[in-house]
């Protein structure tokens, strides 16, 4: 039987380490990432410079729920795609934008 979960190496912080997540959380990420036009491996290391003392897998579930949770919750008329960001990360919700450099380290391999 094949598990639900997904392990994918990744590169943070200048070294590899490996996550776990279930594929529905890999698509959210990556769908949240594609919003923000940053990679996932740059949103990965967003979510890991604000996490405390937990584990990253948890994080990133934590983080792709509380996101998608933030764009369910009813809207005032006009409000945009952009406005409900903001309001999500004015309140902690969701990590701060981030403009990722062209630049990457060697061997660094895009998951996303």
């Amino acid at each position: 039987m094949k598990s639900p979960v997904v392990k994918r190496s990744i590169m943070l912080a200048g070294h590899k380490t490996s996550v776990s997540l279930e594929d529905a959380f890999w698509e959210g990420l990556k769908e949240i990432a594609g919003r923000r036009k940053i990679s996932g491996s740059a949103l990965i290391g967003q979510i890991d410079a604000q996490r405390g003392d937990g584990n990253l897998s948890s994080a990133i579930r934590l983080f792709v729920l509380d996101y998608f949770r933030g764009l369910a919750e009813p809207q005032h008329a006009g409000n945009s795609l952009q406005d409900t960001e903001k309001t999500a990360r004015d309140s902690g919700a969701l990590a701060p934008g981030y403009r990722e450099s062209s630049a990457r380290p060697p061997g660094f391999r895009r998951w996303a």
